[in-house]
Protein backbone atom coordinates (compact mmCIF):
# COMPACT_ATOMS: atom_id res chain seq x y z
CA UNK A 1 0.00 0.00 0.00
CA UNK A 2 1.35 3.17 -1.06
CA UNK A 3 1.63 5.74 1.75
CA UNK A 4 -0.91 9.15 1.42
CA UNK A 5 1.75 12.49 0.31
CA UNK A 6 1.83 15.11 3.11
CA UNK A 7 0.18 17.49 0.95
CA UNK A 8 -3.09 14.34 1.50
CA UNK A 9 -2.44 14.85 4.88
CA UNK A 10 -2.42 18.39 5.44
CA UNK A 11 -6.23 18.22 2.78
CA UNK A 12 -7.44 15.63 5.55
CA UNK A 13 -6.54 17.97 8.56
CA UNK A 14 -8.00 20.65 6.99
CA UNK A 15 -11.32 19.04 6.19
CA UNK A 16 -11.80 18.01 9.62
CA UNK A 17 -10.51 20.99 11.79
CA UNK A 18 -11.92 23.92 9.12
CA UNK A 19 -14.83 24.38 10.68
CA UNK A 20 -14.02 25.13 14.56
CA UNK A 21 -10.98 27.08 13.39
CA UNK A 22 -12.90 29.19 11.02
CA UNK A 23 -9.89 28.56 8.33
CA UNK A 24 -10.89 29.01 4.57
CA UNK A 25 -7.54 27.70 3.41
CA UNK A 26 -5.38 24.75 3.10
CA UNK A 27 -2.50 26.61 3.40
CA UNK A 28 -3.49 28.06 6.77
CA UNK A 29 -3.00 24.13 8.18
CA UNK A 30 -0.45 23.48 10.24
CA UNK A 31 2.56 21.18 9.76
CA UNK A 32 5.15 19.89 11.86
CA UNK A 33 8.11 21.81 10.86
CA UNK A 34 11.11 19.39 13.66
CA UNK A 35 10.75 17.54 16.21
CA UNK A 36 13.88 17.87 18.95
CA UNK A 37 15.18 15.33 21.38
CA UNK A 38 17.47 16.50 24.09
CA UNK A 39 18.92 14.71 26.82
CA UNK A 40 21.47 16.14 29.95
CA UNK A 41 23.86 13.96 31.13
CA UNK A 42 23.79 15.19 34.80
CA UNK A 43 25.69 12.81 37.67
CA UNK A 44 26.73 10.73 34.31
CA UNK A 45 29.06 13.59 33.25
CA UNK A 46 32.28 12.42 35.14
CA UNK A 47 32.20 8.97 33.90
CA UNK A 48 33.19 9.52 29.78
CA UNK A 49 31.83 5.74 28.90
CA UNK A 50 28.79 6.09 30.57
CA UNK A 51 28.42 10.17 28.71
CA UNK A 52 29.24 8.16 25.03
CA UNK A 53 26.80 5.47 26.16
CA UNK A 54 23.62 7.69 26.38
CA UNK A 55 24.86 9.24 22.98
CA UNK A 56 24.38 5.65 21.51
CA UNK A 57 21.31 5.05 22.87
CA UNK A 58 19.65 8.60 21.79
CA UNK A 59 21.52 7.85 18.27
CA UNK A 60 19.47 3.89 18.61
CA UNK A 61 16.27 5.68 19.79
CA UNK A 62 16.05 8.56 17.17
CA UNK A 63 17.80 6.99 14.26
CA UNK A 64 19.97 10.03 13.54
CA UNK A 65 23.58 11.34 14.99
CA UNK A 66 22.82 12.82 18.20
CA UNK A 67 25.54 16.69 18.69
CA UNK A 68 27.28 16.79 21.22
CA UNK A 69 26.50 19.72 23.37
CA UNK A 70 29.15 21.33 25.15
CA UNK A 71 29.19 23.64 28.68
CA UNK A 72 28.72 27.20 28.15
CA UNK A 73 30.46 28.10 31.51
CA UNK A 74 32.90 26.73 33.89
CA UNK A 75 31.36 25.79 37.52
CA UNK A 76 33.58 24.53 39.91
CA UNK A 77 31.11 23.31 41.92
CA UNK A 78 29.95 20.97 39.44
CA UNK A 79 33.63 20.35 38.30
CA UNK A 80 32.98 21.12 34.73
CA UNK A 81 34.72 22.98 32.32
CA UNK A 82 34.01 24.91 29.44
CA UNK A 83 33.67 22.45 26.09
CA UNK A 84 33.01 19.74 28.77
CA UNK A 85 30.10 17.17 27.18
CA UNK A 86 26.87 17.79 29.26
CA UNK A 87 24.58 16.29 26.98
CA UNK A 88 23.47 15.23 23.90
CA UNK A 89 20.66 16.67 21.02
CA UNK A 90 18.91 15.34 18.02
CA UNK A 91 16.76 17.24 15.34
CA UNK A 92 14.49 15.73 13.16
CA UNK A 93 12.76 16.81 10.22
CA UNK A 94 10.52 15.28 7.89
CA UNK A 95 10.37 11.43 7.22
CA UNK A 96 12.26 10.96 10.66
CA UNK A 97 10.40 13.33 12.76
CA UNK A 98 6.97 11.28 11.72
CA UNK A 99 8.33 8.21 12.58
CA UNK A 100 9.52 9.56 15.55
CA UNK A 101 6.39 10.72 16.99
CA UNK A 102 4.44 7.87 15.88
CA UNK A 103 6.71 5.35 17.84
CA UNK A 104 6.22 8.09 20.84
CA UNK A 105 2.71 8.06 20.34
CA UNK A 106 1.54 4.73 19.91
CA UNK A 107 4.34 2.59 21.66
CA UNK A 108 6.77 4.91 24.26
CA UNK A 109 3.88 6.90 25.92
CA UNK A 110 1.14 3.79 26.59
CA UNK A 111 4.60 1.62 28.41
CA UNK A 112 5.40 4.80 30.62
CA UNK A 113 4.48 3.65 34.38
CA UNK A 114 0.77 4.78 35.54
CA UNK A 115 0.04 6.73 32.00
CA UNK A 116 -2.98 8.77 31.99
CA UNK A 117 -2.34 10.99 29.39
CA UNK A 118 -0.44 14.15 28.70
CA UNK A 119 -0.75 17.38 29.68
CA UNK A 120 -1.87 20.09 27.28
CA UNK A 121 -0.88 23.09 29.41
CA UNK A 122 2.48 22.11 28.04
CA UNK A 123 1.62 24.16 24.92
CA UNK A 124 3.28 27.34 24.44
CA UNK A 125 2.01 30.55 22.71
CA UNK A 126 3.97 29.73 19.96
CA UNK A 127 2.27 26.05 19.33
CA UNK A 128 4.84 24.34 20.50
CA UNK A 129 4.50 21.14 22.82
CA UNK A 130 7.68 20.10 25.46
CA UNK A 131 7.08 16.70 26.81
CA UNK A 132 9.44 15.46 29.23
CA UNK A 133 10.04 11.65 29.65
CA UNK A 134 11.69 10.40 32.55
CA UNK A 135 13.39 6.74 31.29
CA UNK A 136 14.27 6.32 28.34
CA UNK A 137 13.97 2.39 28.34
CA UNK A 138 10.03 2.89 27.12
CA UNK A 139 11.38 3.04 23.83
CA UNK A 140 11.61 -0.56 22.56
CA UNK A 141 15.27 0.13 21.18
CA UNK A 142 16.97 0.48 24.33
CA UNK A 143 14.54 -2.57 26.01
CA UNK A 144 17.17 -5.16 26.37
CA UNK A 145 20.00 -2.56 27.55
CA UNK A 146 20.63 -2.65 31.64
CA UNK A 147 18.39 -0.46 33.32
CA UNK A 148 20.59 1.39 36.24
CA UNK A 149 22.33 3.53 33.39
CA UNK A 150 18.46 5.08 32.94
CA UNK A 151 18.26 8.69 31.71
CA UNK A 152 15.27 11.06 31.04
CA UNK A 153 14.81 13.11 27.98
CA UNK A 154 12.85 16.25 26.92
CA UNK A 155 11.06 16.05 23.62
CA UNK A 156 10.29 19.64 21.34
CA UNK A 157 7.50 18.97 19.06
CA UNK A 158 8.05 22.53 16.48
CA UNK A 159 4.73 23.44 14.87
CA UNK A 160 3.74 26.33 12.29
CA UNK A 161 0.58 26.42 14.63
CA UNK A 162 -0.75 30.62 15.15
CA UNK A 163 -1.46 29.78 18.99
CA UNK A 164 -2.57 27.23 21.45
CA UNK A 165 -5.80 26.53 20.43
CA UNK A 166 -5.02 25.88 17.55
CA UNK A 167 -1.89 23.71 18.34
CA UNK A 168 -4.14 21.86 20.27
CA UNK A 169 -6.54 20.78 17.86
CA UNK A 170 -3.74 20.35 15.76
CA UNK A 171 -2.22 17.98 18.35
CA UNK A 172 -5.24 16.43 18.72
CA UNK A 173 -6.24 15.49 15.25
CA UNK A 174 -2.27 13.69 15.13
CA UNK A 175 -3.34 11.51 18.06
CA UNK A 176 -1.25 12.43 21.38
CA UNK A 177 -3.07 11.48 24.24
CA UNK A 178 -4.19 14.68 26.18
CA UNK A 179 -5.42 14.11 29.53
CA UNK A 180 -9.28 14.56 29.72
Amino acid sequence: MKTPLIKDKQKETFDTLKGTLGWSNVMQTPKVTKVVVSVGVGKMAKDKNKVDLVGNRLEKITGQKAVVRGAKKAIATYKTRIGDKVGYQVTLRGKRAEDFLNRLIHVALPRTKDFKGINANAIDEMGNYTLGIKEHTVFPETADEDIKDSFGMAVTVVTTAKGKAEAKAYLDHLGFPFKK
